[in-house]
């Protein structure tokens, strides 16, 4: 049994608190408001973000940071990627002696370019940190908590660690997998959300499956290219956290990224999906971070070109759509023939 803090009590992270407190370890799960942690103790629920779902009894929740920081050593961060920065930063005076850090938010942070693992390495010191793994893959936290068949990674450029994130969240029903390719898994989990996204829009303009099975299958070639620039090993990208993510968060009405470019698609400005969501949804800050990556390595992305230009810039989603289906002709095979 291990003891283990949960920070962020939104839909994932209290799915993975369900988990860790089902495999008995004794878990803490962290909220930024009191009367959320009330409801998860006094009523073993979390209506907002799994309604109508029943959490272990072994499961305690704290709206108190201090505690939430000193009750382990195992850290699992699970807040928005823009808020990442400010919980640390608050958190860090609590930080005595080093811990495991475990992140499982999908995101590049726009502007400075960082991977989530990037941000806890610049914000946190070497000696108050005593490895990083990131949890990624495809996985619904809504199916979590009724048990469904889910498969994920743990990477981590220190192997041992990841393995023993696997042993630790690992039962019959959530299967762990590990991985030393940190860039790749990242990349695979926040740019997902970029093309899930646009395959809500495409949904929402009825395109069919057809639009659909094509935008996937392109934009796993355009995540593909960039991550091989930046570092990331190919075969990443056809794994758990590369298609497998993909797939799922471009087919999935519990997909946040999906519904919100359904929403874009039926017509609707970004201002009044952000405003219906009452979620985060981190595909529209990534899109801005992917496509400034892209211009950094020269990479072309026209999928994420397209949506970026919709989100920021005017463009109707089917004068986007037209604007991808017009481009120069091209070899299909023409992005694999490097590796």
């Amino acid at each position: 049994m291990q003891t283990i803090t949960v920070l962020g009590a939104g839909s994932w992270g209290t799915a993975l608190a369900y988990v860790l407190a089902e495999n008995k370890h004794q878990t803490l799960i962290w909220s930024h408001r009191q009367d959320q942690a009330d409801e998860i103790n006094t009523h073993y629920t979390n209506e907002k973000y799994l309604p109508g779902q029943t959490l272990p009894t072994n499961l305690v929740a704290t709206a108190d940071l201090q505690a939430a920081i000193t009750h382990s050593n195992i850290i699992v961060l699970a807040v928005p990627t823009k808020a990442f920065r400010e919980v640390i930063g608050d958190f860090l005076p609590h930080l005595s002696s080093p811990k495991m850090f475990v992140h499982v938010s999908k995101g590049i942070e726009p502007d400075s370019l960082k991977r989530i693992s990037e941000i806890i390495e610049e914000e946190i010191p070497e000696q108050l940190r005593d490895s990083i793994v990131v949890l990624s893959g495809p996985s619904h936290a809504e199916e979590v908590v009724l048990k469904h068949p889910t498969t994920v990674t743990a990477a981590s450029e220190n192997i041992e660690a990841a393995q023993k994130i696997q042993d630790i969240f690992m039962n019959h029903y959530f299967r762990v997998y590990t991985n030393e390719d940190v860039i790749g898994v990242e990349l695979g989990g926040a740019l997902k959300n970029v093309i899930a996204l646009a395959a809500g829009i495409v949904d929402g303009l009825g395109y069919g499956d057809n639009a659909k099975a094509a935008l996937i299958t392109r934009g796993l070639a355009e995540i593909s290219r960039l991550g091989i620039q930046m570092g990331a090993q190919p075969y990443t990208f056809i794994g758990l956290t590369g298609m497998g993510d993909l797939i799922v968060t471009c087919t999935s009405v519990h997909s946040r990224n999906w519904r919100a470019g359904n929403l874009l698609g039926q017509g609707n400005s970004l201002e009044q999906v952000l405003d219906n969501m009452g979620m985060v949804v981190e595909g529209v800050r990534t899109t801005k971070a992917a496509y400034q990556l892209s211009q950094k390595y020269e990479i072309e992305m026209p999928i994420t070109s397209a949506l970026y230009q919709v989100l920021f810039e005017g463009l109707t989603p089917k004068e986007g759509v037209g604007q991808l289906m017009l481009r120069t002709k091209k070899h299909e095979l023409e992005d694999f023939k490097s590796f």
